[in-house]
C-alpha cells in the first residue's frame, strides 16, 4: 500500500515519473545498492534516495505544491486504526476473540464520517489521507476475501462508494 500511495500522490499532482518494479523476493544488486535495507518506495530527488512513504509523499507536496493533497488537521487520523485491525483479524486463528467485530467497528466509524464528511474523507476534494486509506482498504478487501471469505458489510454504504 505505500507504493501504491506514492504512485497516487504522483498521479494526483500529474508529476512525469519513470517507474521501475523490483521483486522483492528476489531483489536485484543495483536495487540494494540504492536500498540497502530493502524498502520500497524509494525515490530519487536531486540525485539522493529517499525510502520512506511518508518522507516521499511530503517532498512530492513541498515540490509540486499544487493541487494540494494537504489534509485538514482534524481528518488526519480518519480510519487511522483500519489497518491494525485489519491485520488482527486476517491473523486471528479464534473466530471468537472480538477481532472481526474491531474492524467492522473501525469501518463503521469511516461510513459515519463520510455520511457527514463525504465523499472523500475531507469534503469534495482528495487529499493526503483518501491516498493513504484508498491501497490499505483495497488490500483489506482482496486479503480478507482470499483468506477468509470475508467482505465489507453490504450496510457500510458509503465505506463501498468510498472504495
Amino acid at each position: 500500500p505505500f507504493c501504491q500511495r506514492v504512485l497516487l500522490t504522483l498521479e494526483e499532482k500529474k508529476v512525469p515519473y519513470k517507474l521501475n518494479l523490483v521483486n522483492l523476493s528476489d531483489k536485484p544488486q543495483w536495487f540494494l545498492e540504492i536500498s540497502p535495507e530493502g524498502k520500497v518506495p524509494v525515490v530519487k530527488f536531486d540525485d539522493k534516495w529517499v525510502a520512506d512513504s511518508d518522507v516521499i509523499v511530503g517532498i512530492i507536496e513541498d515540490k509540486f505544491p499544487e493541487p494540494s493533497l494537504k489534509t485538514p488537521p482534524e481528518f488526519a487520523h480518519v480510519g487511522s486504526k483500519i489497518l491494525g485491525t485489519f491485520i488482527t483479524f486476517l491473523k486471528s486463528k479464534d473466530a471468537n476473540n472480538g477481532s472481526e467485530q474491531d474492524l467492522v467497528n473501525e469501518l463503521k466509524a469511516l461510513d459515519e464520517h463520510l455520511k457527514g464528511h463525504g465523499p472523500f474523507i475531507a469534503g469534495e476534494k482528495i487529499t493526503a489521507v483518501d491516498l493513504g486509506l484508498g491501497p490499505k482498504l483495497y488490500h483489506l478487501e482482496i486479503t480478507l476475501g482470499h483468506f477468509k471469505k470475508w467482505t465489507v458489510p453490504e450496510s457500510l454504504t458509503y465505506v463501498h462508494n468510498y472504495m
